[in-house]
């Protein structure tokens, strides 16, 4: 569909949104609340209408294509029925459609996001600093060469999880999700002097090692294995409402704006069984390292630059390409400080979930071009349980 006039369309569609509908690409992000209460239609009916619909015009548009060929939203009349209707949440979390669960008269706030400061008290020294700049700059050229060479040309190996198979971006799915305890977690960080998320990657990385190595029959996997960290490039302290992103000079730009981080995972050694939070070290170097150079904000400007120039389906295939030569994607969302309700329904979990991705999709059972997701997420399991053992050993060998 193409408008006549520019005018009758609302804001443009945000980057992200308009790489992942194209004809290179078709990926979604799904949403599901689970509420801890059944859903009162008395209550949810006039919420979606009044407050939900109302609040941010997108959720009552449909995608449509300028004059000038960009992607806009349009605005359509929405009609709900009493008795069918599926609530529709966008994957960016807004406050606005919260409350607190305990006093539902105050508004949900979202944890503030500080950039990390440098607080090794050597940055003065010119003799330390000068080396720093150079291994910066070093690292972010070989990087970037090496994030193109990913995207472009290079191939990760053949493997359980990566098993080459055409289309498989279309074929069904199966789902797991994982629970694991935040003082274990929290245990195993401070042991290793990490993040929360460096943690569940390294269980993550872990786990995927052990499953492939499972796969190949107990023989060691040396394949080479890519894992895409999808980041958010848009740094923020705190939520800003649409009307406020989209202002001259907004603190925090519009839109979604991202970019991917090839990260390498680690091979099995022999003594990763006995000494499993080595492993998981090593996977918070590699994406520590990567993520002090500039490559992230270059391979995000080059997706840019390729849009300006080429267009946004060109920079979409370079998005495929990119996806279509790793072996696997990781993203997080971040979550709200307090329990949340919706409408007066208090939320007991949120899911989200990519679908579309032109990696390997994930079954139930063993067939070809599959990952078995049962098996997978057994590993992963497997692989937090032996870090959690291996950090406490760590901690007794220190008193």
């Amino acid at each position: 569909m193409v408008l006549e006039k520019e005018e009758d369309a609302l804001e443009p569609v945000s980057p992200t949104g308009q790489y992942f509908n194209s004809s290179a690409l078709n990926v979604s992000v799904l949403g599901v609340l689970e509420t801890e209460v059944p859903i009162d239609d008395s209550k949810t009916i006039p919420f979606l209408v009044d407050v939900f619909l109302p609040i941010n015009p997108r959720f009552s548009s449909i995608m449509v294509i300028d004059e000038n060929g960009e992607k806009r939203w349009k605005k359509v009349e929405v009609k709900l029925k009493d008795h069918v209707y599926v609530p529709i949440f966008q994957a960016e979390m807004s406050p606005q459609f919260y409350d607190k669960a305990d006093n539902p008269s105050l508004p949900l706030t979202l944890p503030s996001v500080q950039p990390r400061v440098d607080t090794s008290g050597d940055h003065g020294t010119i003799l330390k600093t000068v080396p720093k700049i150079f291994s910066l700059l070093f690292y972010t050229v070989s990087d970037f060469l090496g994030s193109l060479m990913k995207s472009s040309l290079v191939e990760d190996d053949l493997s359980p999880i990566r098993p080459g198979d055409i289309g498989i971006e279309f074929r069904p799915v199966a789902l797991a999700s994982m629970t694991f305890s935040l003082g274990q977690i929290k245990q195993i960080k401070a042991t290793l002097g990490v993040t929360i998320n460096d943690v569940i990657t390294g269980a993550i990385f872990l786990g995927t090692r052990l499953y492939m190595q499972e796969m190949s029959k107990g023989s060691s996997d040396h394949s080479n294995c890519t894992a895409l960290v999808l980041l958010n490039t848009r740094m923020f302290r705190s939520y800003q409402s649409i009307k406020e992103m989209v202002k001259p000079k907004a603190e925090s730009p519009w839109g979604n704006h991202f970019a991917f981080l090839h990260v390498q995972l680690p091979e099995l050694v022999a003594s990763t069984e006995l000494y499993p939070i080595e492993f998981v070290r090593k996977s918070q170097q590699i994406i520590k390292r990567k993520r002090s150079s500039w490559v992230v904000h270059l391979t995000a400007a080059f997706v840019e630059i390729v849009k300006k120039l080429k267009g946004h389906e060109v920079a979409a295939q370079c998005i495929h390409k990119t996806l279509l030569n790793a072996s696997m994607l990781i993203t997080n969302m971040i979550g709200p400080v307090e329990n949340m309700s919706l409408a007066n329904h208090p939320i007991k979990d949120m899911y989200f979930v990519l679908a579309g991705n032109p990696q390997v999709g994930v079954t139930v059972g063993a067939e070809k071009g599959f990952i078995d997701v049962q098996k997978l997420k057994s590993c992963i399991e497997e692989a937090f349980q032996m870090m959690l053992k291996s950090a406490a050993g760590e901690i007794q060998q220190m008193k």
